[in-house]
């Protein structure tokens, strides 16, 4: 393999690398998280490519954190060629994950003794995903969703009725909550996770205040918020006020 071919190899590697630290990362709040993950682990099976093959290898790690830090519930991904040819398309906003393809090819080459010989090269490219929950129009068949379990928690009418009205999207999968301004949405992990009632309420209640930020709702900035600490501060304490 040439210099080139090193380099772009080791920066696909850095690349993965630095993706599976943000996601640790991203996964560290500043307050304790009110709810624990023994729920989230019937809802996480190995990743499938579009024709039910599943993934291996690395692929399997960033997938999985891909689908707890997004809250995807389908273990199903593919290409975004792949969901045009079979008539479906991802939803406008929605980003891709990132996944590797390893193989290794034979190219023939002259060694110093002028003899050609066969040499055993491998290489890695890396490619874009969908997860199903972000493709609308696919056959109903990749739609299939685990069963869902039965909530020990009581609702609060009161809580589900305001949350309700703020109409407000909010997604259920995952081991995090968090506001998605890309796509206006806010994830949050499913309530039998949570202690109890009011940590849920508590923590989807601070969700929605930071889902209140765009320009056509309250207008305050967000486009600094993952990139420096003091505007970050300043958007939490007005979450937890």
């Amino acid at each position: 393999m040439n210099r080139n071919g090193e380099k772009a190899r080791g920066d696909l590697y850095a690349r993965i690398t630095d993706r599976i630290v943000a996601e640790l990362e991203r996964g560290v709040r500043p307050w304790v998280q009110p709810w624990t993950a023994p729920n989230i682990a019937g809802h996480i099976t190995r990743p499938l490519r579009h024709n039910g093959q599943p993934y291996s290898g690395i692929n399997v790690v960033l997938l999985w954190s891909e689908a707890v830090a997004r809250g995807f519930r389908s273990p199903i991904w593919m290409t975004f060629k792949q969901a045009s040819e079979l008539g479906a398309h991802v939803r406008k906003g929605e980003t891709g994950s990132t996944v590797v393809y390893a193989s290794r090819f034979t190219k023939s080459e002259t060694d110093a003794h002028g003899d050609e010989v066969e040499k055993d090269i491998p290489f890695l490219k890396a490619y874009t995903v969908f997860c199903v929950d972000q493709i609308d129009g696919l056959p109903e068949h990749y739609y299939g969703r685990p069963a869902a379990i039965a909530s020990t928690i009581e609702r609060n009418a009161h809580a589900d009725a305001f949350f309700a009205n703020t109409g407000a999207i909010v997604r259920h999968g995952g081991s995090m909550a968090f506001y998605v301004p890309s796509s206006d949405h806010i994830q949050m992990p499913m309530i039998d996770s949570f202690r109890d009632t009011a940590s849920y309420v508590a923590v989807r209640a601070h969700e929605t205040v930071h889902w209140t930020a765009p320009a056509h709702r309250v207008n305050r900035d967000l486009s600094r918020y993952s990139k420096d600490r003091s505007e970050r501060a300043r958007e939490e304490l007005i979450a937890l006020s």
